[in-house]
């Protein structure tokens, strides 16, 4: 394979390739226990210079497929009384790799436009947690109806039931909000790349961080994954403006408040980057993060009918929407679900270098099924 084919690829996305690459020998990983925890978040505190710091309640969160996530109380001479926040923090290896950093500067950037976390602090190598972290405000809300069942894995199964019509406005406003904010400074986001419009790099970008990702982690060869890496680049689409994506938008990544239904937050930010607008609503739009209602109709993200969806943002976004890009990007969301479950997380796994094993190796097991989903949306993009 050239050694210029992943050319094409953010600084700091290679840079944490890189890192991995090197951290992965020094598993298997230990899950932190509350007491490290603590005393890694004295030495970050201490280094930030907050006085008379106490902290209690540290308790790991339950959730998430990729991340530590523990949550404590802090006060110091900062604060009236004591608050809640939430510790997400990198294991040695996980389903996907990516950077709290970017984490980091997006959320802060993010405050007044959609709603998110407040950021407190970034651990951008671990020096002081042991391994890298970002820590942000606890929001409150829920992820599903407290009175609803059938939540799985990472949020996938939810029903909002009596919420459906109160949430789902807001779910598409928020993302429109996000594919049109213009008004950003590149000092705000240091460690991210803008594609060059009028080209195809904002596919290209993507297709080389998930194919090094398969290079470095697969585990035997799945031909169904090269083929369709040589496919995605020969049909790469031109975007003409790329805008922000969150790249994780669906079911279980916000919480909402009872009774209200109002958002309080969008969570998991840590695979955004700009690209093409189709990119986000083809992850919206993935079989996996929907649900069907009482009259067995399927609801995008337990939302909305597929077609209202794409009428309702197409209203609100003022953008039109290429259906042939849109299954591009479909394809390639398939791909890279493929491509984590039979590289990343069954590598993790193997090398016990991840907290929640028994979790991503389960993942694994959807591998067929992305594959097989894959190969049909390839043959409707074919016949479009």
């Amino acid at each position: 394979m050239p050694t210029d084919r992943y050319a094409l690829l953010e600084p700091r996305i290679s840079y944490i390739y890189n890192r991995k690459l090197k951290n992965r020998q020094q598993g298997p990983y230990t899950p932190k226990t509350s007491g490290e925890i603590e005393a890694g978040l004295h030495q970050l505190f201490q280094n930030l210079g907050l006085s008379n710091v106490t902290i209690a309640n540290v308790g790991r969160m339950s959730g998430g497929a990729s991340k530590e996530q523990f949550a404590f109380s802090l006060k110091h001479d900062g604060l009236a009384t004591p608050e809640r926040f939430v510790l997400r923090m990198d294991p040695l290896e996980g389903i996907v790799e990516t950077c709290r950093l970017r984490e980091a500067e997006l959320i802060q950037a993010l405050q007044d436009v959609v709603p998110v976390p407040s950021v407190l602090a970034v651990d951008a190598e671990g020096d002081y947690l042991g391994r890298p972290g970002v820590i942000c405000s606890l929001v409150k809300g829920v992820t599903a109806p407290t009175a609803e069942s059938g939540k799985g894995v990472s949020g996938i199964g939810i029903g909002y039931g009596s919420y459906t019509e109160k949430i789902a406005p807001q779910f598409i406003e928020f993302l429109v909000r996000l594919h049109l904010w213009s008004d950003w400074d590149a000092s705000q986001l240091p460690s991210y790349v803008m594609p060059v419009k009028g080209t195809t790099e904002a596919a290209v970008y993507q297709i080389n961080l998930w194919a090094k990702a398969w290079v470095m982690d697969k585990v035997e060869p799945v031909p169904l994954i090269t083929f369709t890496e040589t496919w995605l680049r020969e049909n790469a689409p031109i975007c003409s403006d790329p805008c922000l994506l969150h790249c994780d938008y669906r079911i279980g990544n916000f919480l909402f408040e009872e009774p209200s239904g109002q958002i309080t937050a969008i969570l998991d930010w840590e695979l955004a980057h700009f690209g093409d607008f189709h990119e986000d609503l083809a992850w919206v739009l993935h079989p996996f993060f929907g649900t069907n209602n009482s009259k067995g109709e399927f609801l995008v993200c337990g939302l909305m009918p597929r077609e209202q969806f794409i009428t309702d943002y197409q209203r609100l976004s003022g953008r039109k929407i290429d259906l042939k890009v849109l299954k591009y990007y479909e394809v390639m969301n398939a791909w890279k679900c493929a491509l984590m479950g039979l590289s990343s997380a069954v590598m993790a796994a193997k090398n016990g270098n991840n907290h929640q094993d028994l979790l991503i190796t389960w993942l694994a097991s959807a591998g067929g099924v992305h594959l097989s989903h894959m190969i049909a949306l390839i043959k409707e993009h074919e016949a479009m």
